[in-house]
């Protein structure tokens, strides 16, 4: 499948950058390909690519942390290793594992669109001038660079061969704050209660920090492996957004290293435009984010989960079913407590996966009544498959890993590596994505006007079509409709598509299967991945027919998403073209389907305009 390319700003990219930074390798003289530069980026083959006494500058610059890298999967392409390459496959199933690689991704490839291959060189960057040094190399080398955290882009951001990686892993020092005020905002912001956390760091991290250890709570990601720094450059959901809104809108202040290889603090006084595009602009577009500074809340007496699912007899049955859950949910559920998913099968079931905050255990059930009631009235018709069970638990033991492994044992996993940190868990749900490949992956904001009750049974009617095709679920707490006004309104100063604020959920078509390799026997990707990629696309399509044109989250989206520009970042897309033109004229930082990226070929090589 062929990507669409528009000619965008035609020669924007070409303006000379507006400033050097200092550093020891920012004295190298530009070389006489200073025109070509421009066109193309070097790869290991081409005469321009660094001798090794220039990488050897580098290794010195960054205090030894320059990693020559190989990638383990190369053990599995000899016979003699084939018990070694069953292991690694395994590890696969631990994002730690992969985490702790800067050869590996959490996704292993997209079915027609990437697999996941490691750099040649990766800075293990520990501090900030780390970043600096290998930011200016990659510029005066004119070489692809890669920057990667958590690893867990669906579009391969956080990969690319024949390139140079940031890799931000060990830069994790999380701080609490209990009367922050960004820089040259004194004055003008109140102090407020804070928590500063480098790049590297993970949600699980966080958490442990700010709530087990601190008593507090900051928005974050549901799923716990994903990097800090780059859910906040796309927008931002966790579990409980409809609660405390875009964990984007809490930034505060972030430290950023731009393409002239200084480190910039920005915040709503200085650098407010690359502030501002920091928020759901896309991760890796504007520079190296190394730290952001989050605003913390107080956390609440407790969370909870409600959990089950229902079987309809036949088709009939399940459209009525899927009818019912969308009123019952306008009616009960539509409201700042409610937050995660309802996802809708071809076996006519549906699994509900929902949290709640703000309420207590029986405040939940009474939530839920009128549709369990609903259901075991028509037992010729309904069953619940699993029961619709409610719990409660303090908030401050969410992310406890001695009280998970104690109470909630099946709801976790665990790193199993010797010497593993015992903090080292995650959500058991979270385990199929570890290493997944992926056939096909769609989004699509879900306007609140579809939840009217003379628009209910169309978009029931579209579900149940595309349930036909393949699973899809609705991601509650993705969608700030019916969200606190405060958050909502924190949420308008951010540069994610502002249809986001209208939507009542966000609804995901994906397909994945295990850890998959071409080239690899007994692991390579199915032969007819293009034929569930199809029906991924079919089902969407009967979505489409409804809700055309709403919008997709950058951060789950498809590969091949048209009119991405738009999609991703609606009417705030012109406006994060002027920051990129205005902090990356060059184009150092290249991302697929990252704001300007319209004038560069799809790896990221070629300048074409």
């Amino acid at each position: 499948m062929s990507l669409s390319r528009r000619k965008f700003l035609k020669g924007a990219m070409l303006l000379p950058s507006l400033a050097t930074g200092s550093s020891l390798l920012l004295a190298s003289p530009k070389n006489i390909f200073e025109q070509s530069k421009k066109n193309k980026r070097v790869r290991p083959t081409d005469l321009r690519w660094p001798s090794l006494e220039k990488w050897n500058q580098l290794k010195v610059a960054v205090n030894g942390n320059l990693i020559k890298i190989e990638s383990p999967v190369n053990i599995c392409k000899t016979n003699a290793d084939k018990e070694t390459c069953t292991d690694f496959f395994k590890s696969l199933k631990n994002p730690y594992f992969i985490g702790d690689s800067p050869a590996l991704t959490q996704t292993s490839g997209y079915e027609g669109a990437w697999q996941s291959e490691p750099s040649v060189y990766a800075v293990a960057a520990t501090c900030t001038a780390d970043v600096v040094a290998a930011v200016n190399f990659a510029r005066d080398h004119n070489l692809r660079l890669v920057v990667k955290g958590g690893g867990h882009s669906y579009q391969g951001t956080s990969n690319a061969p024949d390139s140079l990686l940031i890799w931000t892993r060990k830069m994790k020092k999380i701080e609490l704050h209990d009367k922050f005020v960004p820089l040259d905002c004194e004055g003008k912001q109140e102090p407020q209660p804070a928590v500063s956390i480098e790049a590297g760091a993970m949600w699980m991290q966080a958490y442990d920090a700010v709530t087990t250890k601190g008593g507090r709570y900051v928005q974050g990601g549901g799923c716990a492996t994903v990097g800090v720094a780059g859910l906040i450059q796309s927008g931002g959901f966790g579990s409980f957004s409809k609660t405390y809104g875009l964990a984007s809108a809490a930034l505060l202040e972030a430290e950023i290293v731009t393409s002239d290889g200084v480190a910039k603090i920005v915040n709503a006084a200085k650098y407010p435009d690359l502030f501002w595009a920091l928020k759901g602009g896309g991760g890796g577009s504007f520079g190296v984010v190394t730290k952001v500074v989050l605003r913390t809340r107080e956390l609440p007496k407790s969370f909870g989960a409600a959990f089950g699912s229902i079987k309809a007899t036949d088709d009939k049955a399940f459209k009525s079913l899927i009818h019912q859950i969308l009123s019952h949910y306008k009616k009960n559920l539509f409201n700042p407590n409610w937050g995660e998913s309802i996802s809708f099968h071809s076996d006519n079931s549906i699994n509900i996966n929902m949290v709640f905050s703000g309420l207590t255990q029986k405040q939940a059930k009474e939530a839920w009544q009128e549709l369990e009631q609903w259901i075991t009235e028509s037992p010729q018709s309904y069953s619940f498959e699993k029961p619709l069970t409610i719990i409660e638990i303090p908030a401050k033991y969410l992310w406890n890993n001695s009280f998970l492994r104690k109470y909630a044992a099946t709801s976790i996993g665990v790193d199993e590596r010797p010497q593993a940190p015992a903090e080292n868990i995650y959500w058991a749900a979270d385990k199929q994505q570890s290493g997944q490949f992926l056939y096909g992956y769609h989004s699509t904001w879900l306007p609140a006007s579809l939840l009217q009750e003379s628009k209910q049974a169309d978009l029931a009617n579209a579900i149940f079509l595309a349930s036909r095709k393949w699973s899809l679920a609705l991601h509650f707490n993705k969608g700030l409709a019916g969200a606190n006004p405060e958050e909502i309104a924190a949420a308008e100063d951010t540069a994610i598509n502002p249809a986001v604020l209208t939507a009542f959920a966000l609804l995901i078509i994906g397909g994945e299967s295990e850890p998959a390799f071409k080239g690899i026997a007994g692991y390579e990707p199915d032969k007819n991945g293009h034929e569930k990629a199809e029906q991924i696309n079919k089902a969407m399509n009967e979505i489409n027919k409804v809700v055309p044109n709403t919008g997709s989250y950058v951060a789950e989206s498809n590969f091949f998403q048209k009119n991405w520009q738009v999609s991703f970042w609606g009417t705030n897309y012109k406006k994060l073209v002027a920051v990129k033109t205005k902090y990356d004229a060059e184009g150092l930082f290249f991302v697929h389907h990252g704001v300007g990226t319209e004038n560069w070929s799809a790896d990221g090589f070629t300048q074409l305009y």
